[in-house]
């Protein structure tokens, strides 16, 4: 088959297990042929399909995700190497560095703190928009701060992000003057597609009966840790902002919300 062929057949097979079986295909396509997506739409779609192609199909369709097969998701103005172990960055998660930079502007933050970091996604995105910032890093996994120590030196930023290992807030005394987390906030239980469900780490997922597990511990945790004039900007799931809110005013913390690109609430804007 040509790749224009391929490209259709591929989708046709993931369309039952995927929400977006086109992408899915032209990412492994592109994956398969070492090329950018951009490239292999402009110019490659009359080409034979590669052999490797419908082995990357297989892991896909098997409900492996893509950010996994391929190794990479972009993010902000990054890219990320991601794997197993890890949190796979989110377009949603984009809405916490907005709300910073309207926040900070230009000039930025002086320091960062990324309680959850996973892959680096946020501290790394945000050090990137702010070259006079330096930042820290928490996460609980070894896995996750290996792959953000390897993400950091791979983007040269090494430099100015630290990560460490460490049970949320436990232990710091340090003051930050921006604080981002996006922690697990989804409630047990719940149906998941199976490309997370059975393949990102739990505990990055799953946070009690009702999703709200690790906001309880955060919420008293963060006034003590912001800089004068500085924010927490905190991600949480759709329909949770009043019960997030809630916890996190019974702090006498100041907040506001800002809504995704969808349009739904999606980031909490606290500060002291």
């Amino acid at each position: 088959m040509t790749i224009f062929e391929a490209l259709a057949a591929g989708a046709a097979r993931l369309a039952g297990g995927s929400e977006t079986p086109r992408l899915d295909a032209e990412l492994l396509m592109a994956e398969a042929l070492g090329v950018e997506r951009e490239t292999l739409l402009l110019s490659r779609r009359d080409d034979d399909e590669p052999a490797v192609f419908q082995l990357l199909l297989d892991r896909r369709a098997a409900g492996e995700p893509v950010a996994y097969i391929i190794g990479r998701r972009a993010f902000w103005t990054i890219d990320l190497t991601v794997g197993p172990g890890a949190l796979i960055p989110r377009p949603d998660s984009e809405t916490l560095i907005e709300a910073a930079l309207d926040h900070f502007g230009e000039a930025g933050p002086r320091s960062i703190l990324d309680l959850g970091t996973g892959p680096g996604s946020l501290l790394l995105a945000a050090l990137d928009q702010w070259p006079d910032a330096r930042g820290l890093g928490v996460d609980s996994s070894p896995e996750a701060l290996a792959m953000a120590a390897a993400n950091a030196q791979r983007l040269g930023l090494s430099a100015r992000a630290s990560f460490e290992q460490g049970d949320w807030a436990e232990g710091l005394d340090q003051r930050f003057d921006l604080i981002l987390c996006n922690p697990p906030y989804v409630e047990e239980g719940a149906d998941l597609p199976r490309d997370v469900r059975d393949w990102e780490p739990r505990s990055a997922l799953f946070a009690g009966p009702d999703g709200l597990d690790d906001y309880r511990r955060l919420a008293p945790a963060i006034a003590p840790l912001l800089a004068e004039n500085g924010i927490a900007c905190i991600e949480f799931g759709a329909g949770q902002e009043a019960a997030v809110s809630a916890l996190f005013r019974k702090e006498g913390l100041k907040m506001r919300a800002r809504n995704d690109l969808a349009g739904r609430a999606r980031c909490l804007i606290v500060a002291n």
